[in-house]
């Protein structure tokens, strides 16, 4: 069963993500912040995360470049969501830079978010 750490500061969507994303036989564990995104990797490593880009504190970007720069984190998978209105195409530039596999904006349909779970770990 694959893991996926779901990040997001709104609980609500913490909580609608991972009962979803359960029901299609993925184990899920959460992070609000961050902070916890970076220690959750730590202690567990997930195979796909979905990162939010907008939190306070350590923003999605920040997270991802770190991940990215760790030798044991550098391939897990990442797509960010965002509910900011960020520009496309400056979007897709910075993940191509970071390296994270897409996003998606939100609100979102959760095929969309599936599809792009299923081609970045199946």
């Amino acid at each position: 069963m694959k893991t996926i750490l779901v990040v997001d500061d709104e609980q609500e969507i913490r909580e609608l993500e991972k009962k979803k994303l359960e029901k299609c036989d993925y184990k899920v564990i959460t992070a609000s912040s961050g902070e916890e995104t970076l220690e959750a990797c730590k202690t567990t490593k997930p195979d796909l995360i979905i990162l939010d880009i907008a939190m306070p504190g350590l923003d999605g970007y920040a997270v991802a470049i770190q991940l990215k720069k760790a030798k044991a984190t550098e391939n897990i998978p990442i797509i960010f969501i965002t509910a900011k209105e960020l520009d496309p195409i400056a979007l897709n530039r910075k993940v191509g830079q970071i390296g994270v596999c897409g996003f998606l904006m939100k609100p979102c349909k959760f095929e969309d978010l599936l599809a792009k779970i299923k081609s970045a770990i199946g």
